[in-house]
């Protein structure tokens, strides 16, 4: 049983653990940390935070959340390390990992330390936007599992059923790069997308007024939090502009099928990647 769980940086990903978390264990005392006094004043209001500490209460947690911008893990996890009693599971959910991996490989609390990612979320941020049920059979990728001390790895499998995520395990490198392409690209592509169209905006006023529910869907990410994604895309870098390249290119392939009015080729194009929709599918019914 969990009885004082921290989080360190209030918002919808930290938000949803803990509102699960109370949930189930409904004594449950959460401490908020946060850079923002406002977002704890929102927390405490919401119900799920139940006090606003500092970095100096994390000896008396028996789990640790941070949830805040990559660059701000791998800065702060060492002092965060430093300060945690022995009996303390300290659990990031970053979407970059070797980074922050290695940024504590030699810590002598590295045992402490649970580097997970959960591949869930939505376009918002801020404690309220923080929901209950928002892991469901999402996945949870875990990395450098066999770093992380066995009592402590059970601490965080409670969580973990209690979330109702599916766990994977993967070595860090192997999860930036895979992410780079399922998730930071895409995140570029809505941004870029909403970009190219707000241009066109300006000398056309009426462009949104035609916009359906394709193109809200399509730049649904590019609401997403600046600050988070400008350091994930900086933290991942080689793997961020690996996708990149092959996305230009493939773009620069289809526009210069439109310039030569190759309609066999586009056609062709969209043929193939149309299978996407059967691995998906394959995917979300366990194939």
């Amino acid at each position: 049983m969990i009885n004082k769980i921290a989080v360190i940086g209030v918002g919808l990903i930290g938000g949803s653990i803990v509102r699960d978390c109370k949930k189930k264990w409904p004594k449950l005392e959460c401490t908020g940390i946060d850079i923002n006094p406002k977002n704890i004043s929102k927390a405490v209001e919401l119900g799920w935070v139940d006090k606003q500490g500092s970095i100096n209460d994390l000896q008396n947690m028996d789990v640790v959340i941070i949830s805040i911008p990559v660059n701000a893990i791998e800065n702060e996890l060492k002092d965060i390390l430093d300060r945690i009693s022995p009996n303390t599971l300290v659990m990031d959910t970053g979407s970059t990992k070797n980074a922050i991996c290695k940024s504590v490989e030699n810590h002598k609390n590295r045992h402490q330390f649970l580097a997970a990612h959960p591949i869930a979320g939505t376009e918002y941020s801020g404690p309220d936007a923080a929901l209950e049920g928002l892991f469901i059979d999402k996945t949870m990728i875990v990395c450098e599992i066999e770093k992380t001390q066995f009592k402590l790895q059970n601490r965080a499998k409670e969580i973990f059923e209690t979330l109702k995520c599916n766990v994977r395990y993967m070595t860090p490198l192997a999860h930036d790069k895979h992410i780079a392409y399922v998730s930071h690209l895409s995140h570029i592509s809505s941004f870029m997308l909403g970009k190219t169209v707000m241009q066109e905006e300006e000398s056309e006023r009426d462009i949104f007024d035609l916009a359906g529910s394709g193109f809200e869907s399509t730049v649904r990410l590019a609401k997403s939090s600046p600050a988070m994604w400008t350091a994930i895309f900086s933290q991942n870098k080689e793997h961020v502009i690996a996708s990149l390249d092959r996305y230009v290119e493939n773009l620069s392939r289809f526009r210069e099928s439109i310039m030569n009015n190759d309609t066999t080729t586009m056609y062709k194009e969209l043929e193939s990647t149309n299978r996407i929709k059967n691995i998906l599918e394959g995917i979300k019914n366990g194939e």
